[in-house]
């Protein structure tokens, strides 16, 4: 994965896991799978996640 802002994603059962580059991980849930495939294949990940998942979604950071 090549973003500058995000490290890592994954998602299990509607949650979708993102590691940033700053070392903070955010949980977003109730996140569909297909919105979870846009993120893969967008051309900007911080973008998509910015525009797509966090106005939308129910978070909570879990590391920092």
């Amino acid at each position: 994965m090549r973003s500058a802002s995000v490290r890592s994603v994954g998602y299990e059962g509607s949650v979708l896991e993102i590691e940033y580059v700053s070392g903070d991980v955010y949980q977003y849930f109730e996140v569909p799978q297909p919105t979870y495939a846009g993120l893969l294949a967008a051309e900007s990940i911080g973008s998509y996640v910015n525009r797509e998942i966090k106005p939308y979604y129910e978070f909570r950071e879990v590391y920092r």
